[in-house]
């Protein structure tokens, strides 16, 4: 007898799939063919990338030693530009992104607005921030912060703002029910429910605006010896 197999994925999700994988070649042939580019040509003329790598890239050629302090330095200024900016920011996104939850926010209506503005502010690049500041503030570390800072604000607002959506209704309701106030609200059902979710949303961001601090260096946001 025949034993039947048990298929370890659906029938139509598997066509879902298949579908989806199909149209993503057809996709990527058509803008090889839009573009004009050749992917066989990254085999034909990879010779000079190759020994790129294995001559300049590996192993990086270090700088005489009266150099390296500040390189040092320069890294503990990318360093502390990241964290702070993400620490500051990460303050006023939380306040913010009490008003941006529907379920929290003592204006409900506004929350869609809150949501809106943080979108739009997280889909300019902090690259391009630096960019429109440096003019006004001059070439420094300045103009990393702030850029980073308004990067770090938008992203962390919507973040919170998913975070604190995964509460249990229940849990804030009956916190109405008895006259809780609004900050009685946030400090006995908030805190204690996204608080690690809010910790891990900060971390990422760091480890984010660490490398965004090296990008926005190009304007002058990090000082080098």
């Amino acid at each position: 007898m025949k034993a039947n197999k048990i298929p370890l994925i659906a029938r139509e999700q598997k066509k879902l799939y298949t579908w989806f994988l199909v149209i993503a070649v057809l996709l990527f042939a058509a803008a090889t063919v839009f573009t004009q580019f050749n992917p066989l040509s990254l085999l034909a003329n990879g010779e000079a990338f190759w020994s790129f790598l294995t001559e300049d890239f590996f192993p990086p050629a270090l700088p005489a030693g009266e150099k390296i302090p500040g390189i040092l330095s320069s890294v503990v200024v990318t360093l502390a530009l990241a964290m702070s900016s993400t620490a500051i920011a990460a303050v006023f996104a939380f306040l913010v992104s009490l008003f941006g939850s529907e379920k929290i926010s003592p204006f409900p209506k506004f929350a869609k607005v809150v949501r809106g503005f943080a979108t739009f502010l997280r889909n300019i690049p902090a690259l391009v921030w630096a960019f429109i500041l440096f003019s006004s503030l001059g070439i420094g570390t300045g103009v990393g912060f702030v850029a980073l800072c308004i990067t770090s604000f938008a992203f962390m607002v919507r973040a919170f703002v998913e975070t604190m959506e995964d509460v249990s209704q229940d849990c804030i309701e009956s916190l109405s029910a008895v006259g809780a106030t609004f900050p009685q609200r946030v400090s006995q059902a908030i805190l204690p429910s996204c608080l690690s979710g809010f910790l891990s949303w900060f971390l990422y961001c760091i480890e984010v605006n660490i490398r965004a601090s090296t990008i926005v260096g190009m304007v002058g946001a990090a000082v080098w010896a």
